[in-house]
């Protein structure tokens, strides 16, 4: 039984963004490559930066010479989108189940007090969002930085 109530469920989801969170940054981590990510990241940045230099300047050699790369820079891009979607593929069905779990668990209940908005967030076009969903997502934007960070899977630049 999962635990109910403010701060039960507020802790208990807190602790599951975590473990969620540790476990997909280890999963990246043993399926990537962070330097070779990273340096791919430059490689793609440098690219861009000399591309819009270029064609702000009107050099039509450089911007020309720069096209002739552009196969590679979109195949290094595709390389790297791929890298993160294995990761995603491999969270997404256990994510899902977890979420109707919580959904069936939690549903309207209060798992957080925001503080000036109570548990109830209301956006235009999706209406009322319950806490559930905000709570979970801060903590996992939280912990996900702050593990990518450590294990180098993001650099700190």
């Amino acid at each position: 039984m999962l635990p109910q109530g403010i701060p039960f469920s507020t802790s208990f989801i807190f602790l599951l963004a975590a473990t969620i969170a540790l476990l997909t940054s280890l999963v990246n981590r043993l399926l990537t490559n962070p330097e070779k990510s990273k340096a791919s990241r430059k490689e793609i940045a440098d690219w861009n930066t000399e591309l819009r230099k270029a064609q702000r300047s009107g050099d039509k050699k450089t911007v020309e010479k720069l096209m002739r790369k552009q196969k590679q820079i979109l195949q290094l891009q595709s390389k790297m989108m791929w890298q993160s979607m294995k990761v995603a593929l491999l969270f997404f069905v256990p994510l899902i189940i977890i979420w109707q779990i919580l959904g069936g668990v939690y549903g309207d209940n209060p798992i957080a007090y925001f503080p000036g908005v109570g548990p109830i967030i209301s956006i235009p076009l999706f209406g009322d969002v319950y806490s559930l969903f905000w709570w979970y997502m801060l903590c996992s934007f939280l912990f996900s930085t702050a593990f990518s960070h450590v294990f180098g899977i993001v650099g700190m630049e």
